[in-house]
């Protein structure tokens, strides 16, 4: 095993994950908790929350520096990191580094405003990593980060050009817990994959009448018994992809890659192929190599 080189911290709203990383970005082990910034609230409150997790890595191993990305840096994180404005690469990102003390540093966020301001923080730095592991995908590629706020990136010359987010993974959580196209849904929340269903949702997108208009279908497909209560969630799902995929897949799309949770990119993968898009590349979390990245061009490794 090589020797430890660096604190990774991917700081998400809802969990905080931990990676020792050692020669070249090897991860050495990875810890995490459900300490993510929209539970914490003050300096003191992410401070103890660090030192919970990782406390024995930093009394192991007291020279390490640490970097985080994501929402720690928010408004209402540790402290507020800057947004860098696309294009934007590693090197940009680097130059606006937050550093907190002599040890941490925060990742800045991205900010597109070439339309109406659109912003991410954490994915910027899974899109580094993305790049740093397969650098072929510098040139020109759409990375994709399915999610609670999906995000699409644009890349072109190792550069972020742009992106746009869209709130489908949280449209469909309210949707499927708070709306009316509840009531027929089984109500444990749980039901068997359905890929039918699914792709019948994503065709659906395809057809004209708008969203607000498709989504009451939900509800009386399941009504008049078309759809079975356990295919209505699949449905609902590949509606709100479809039309996310509808909106992103225009003119000419450059190599797409898929970067997040295996399940959920499993799923666009699959409404991409269905709407005749070449197979995706799947990539699972990549901010501890983003991270690594980052911390090269910043030197603090």
């Amino acid at each position: 095993m090589s020797a430890a080189k660096l604190i990774a911290l991917d700081w998400g709203s809802t969990r905080l994950r931990a990676f020792l990383l050692g020669d070249g970005g090897e991860v050495l082990q990875t810890r995490q908790s459900n300490d993510g910034a929209a539970t914490l609230k003050g300096a003191d409150a992410y401070a103890a929350a660090l030192a919970a997790l990782v406390g024995d890595w930093r009394a192991e191993h007291p020279a390490l520096k640490l970097l985080a990305c994501g929402m720690v840096g928010s408004q209402y994180g540790w402290r507020e990191a800057p947004y860098v404005r696309c294009p934007a690469d590693a090197a940009a990102l680097a130059a606006q580094l937050l550093t907190l003390d002599d040890q941490l540093g925060i990742v800045p966020g991205l900010v597109d405003d070439a339309a109406q301001p659109d912003v991410m923080r954490g994915e910027e730095t899974q899109i580094v990593g993305a790049l740093a592991l397969h650098p072929e995908l510098a040139e020109e590629a759409c990375l994709v980060l399915p999610g609670t706020h999906s995000k699409w990136a644009r890349v072109k010359a190792g550069r972020v050009t742009g992106f746009a987010t869209h709130m489908t993974g949280e449209l469909f959580a309210l949707l499927r817990q708070h709306s009316v196209l509840n009531r027929l849904m089984p109500a444990d929340g749980s039901s068997p994959a359905s890929p039918e269903a699914f792709l019948k949702g994503v065709e659906a997108a395809k057809e004209d009448g708008g969203l607000g208009h498709q989504l009451f279908a939900v509800r009386t497909l399941g009504l008049f018994k078309q759809l079975s209560a356990e295919q209505l969630p699949d449905y609902l799902s590949g509606l709100l992809i479809g039309h996310e995929l509808a909106s992103e897949l225009k003119g000419d799309v450059p190599r797409v890659a898929l970067i997040g949770d295996p399940a959920l990119c499993a799923r666009y993968a699959l409404a991409l192929t269905h709407l005749g898009q070449p197979a995706p590349l799947l990539l699972d979390n990549t901010a501890p190599a983003g991270l690594w990245a980052l911390a090269q061009t910043t030197s603090l490794i």
